[in-house]
């Protein structure tokens, strides 16, 4: 009985290994006459698990779909690998309930040199802060949205929601709510009705890929959403040429995707300036031979302005009005800084 219960798990995982296995491959795997396999797959079945057979002589098992999830059994590098994600990963603000649940249960089943392994990795390393780019909070985007989007693209699903874009603001940004710009206007919420395509998550944030009702396409951050009701009505796949979801959005978020935007003048080449940051920064459009324009942006007026110094170029600024304050704070409180 122990030998069959130890066949038996070792053909449930290779069969969750990969999608099907002819009865002749699993027999070679395991030692075993085709008969013992078709045996072990009736009790596979008695205990609960789907297991499909399709016959011929290209027939072949595989794991169907059930009612529960099964038991997963995981090879040494994948439960490690697991764990570690786990107790690592930078998840979905709000799955870190579940991730403690799911680490539990799988550090109670592991082997006692594989706990050792993620325990030493769990307390030789330290995790610095998720927001070090910027002077603002991450937002927070429930699971439950992300999900919602994921499973509209999936099932070809027109999605409708809000969407408000924050203001762009007129003097210090508010920290309580960043839709509320300094003069207590509101940022106006839109209602949406597009094509889903993609979900992209980029420096922490989360966006959507998608066509509107006009054919063109726009990214919208997760975060600035507010899904309505599930519109139920499905549309045409017309897919982005040479699905290139990732370029586009790191392009679209720099002239669409921040609470502050700006156009600025740098007196160099746009070869110059391309050199000199990651594409992902902004679009950069030539003037001529030794002036160009970087369109760009973050969440917050400093961070535009980190972004401006490091050029190590000259620059002109116009707009936004308070960025250009801005500069004029920093400027003088530079000067007084080597004055002193």
């Amino acid at each position: 009985m122990r030998e069959t219960s130890s066949r038996l798990l070792s053909l449930l995982a290779l069969m969750q290994s990969r999608p099907a296995w002819p009865g002749s491959e699993l027999a070679e795997r395991l030692g075993v006459s085709t008969r013992t396999i078709r045996n072990d797959i009736d009790r596979l079945r008695e205990l609960g698990y789907p297991v499909d057979a399709t016959r011929g002589s290209a027939g072949y098992y595989q794991l169907g779909v059930g009612a529960k999830l099964p038991p997963l059994l995981l090879d040494d590098e994948e439960a490690v690998a697991v764990a570690v994600g786990l107790r690592t990963g930078a998840g979905v603000s709000g799955m870190e309930e579940s991730s403690a649940r799911a680490l539990a249960k799988l550090e109670q089943v592991l082997p006692h040199h594989l706990r050792r392994q993620v325990n030493a990795i769990h307390t030789t390393l330290s995790r610095g802060p998720d927001n070090t780019g910027s002077n603002v909070k991450d937002p927070e985007v429930d699971p439950a949205v992300v999900t919602t989007i994921a499973a509209a693209i999936r099932d070809e699903h027109y999605l409708r929601f809000d969407y408000a874009v924050p203001q762009e603001p007129e003097g210090p940004e508010n920290p309580e709510n960043p839709e509320i710009s300094e003069n207590g206007e509101s940022a106006p919420r839109l209602p949406i009705l597009v094509e889903p395509y993609r979900l992209l998550t980029w420096q922490r944030y989360w966006y959507l890929v998608a066509r509107d009702e006009s054919g063109d396409w726009h990214t919208y951050r997760v975060d600035w959403m507010e899904l309505r009701m599930a519109t139920g009505r499905r549309y045409k796949p017309r897919p982005m040429p040479g699905d290139d979801y990732t370029d586009f959005v790191l392009r679209d978020v720099a002239s669409t995707g921040w609470k502050v935007h700006a156009r600025i003048t740098v007196f160099a080449s746009a070869e110059e300036v391309l050199s000199r940051i990651h594409a992902a920064v902004g679009i950069v459009e030539p003037v001529d031979d030794n002036t160009c324009v970087l369109i760009t942006g973050a969440e917050s007026l400093e961070v535009v302005a980190v972004y401006i110094g490091m050029l190590g170029l000259d620059f002109h600024v116009t707009a936004p009005p308070a960025l250009v304050g801005h500069l004029k704070l920093i400027g003088e409180r530079y000067l007084r800084a080597i004055d002193a």
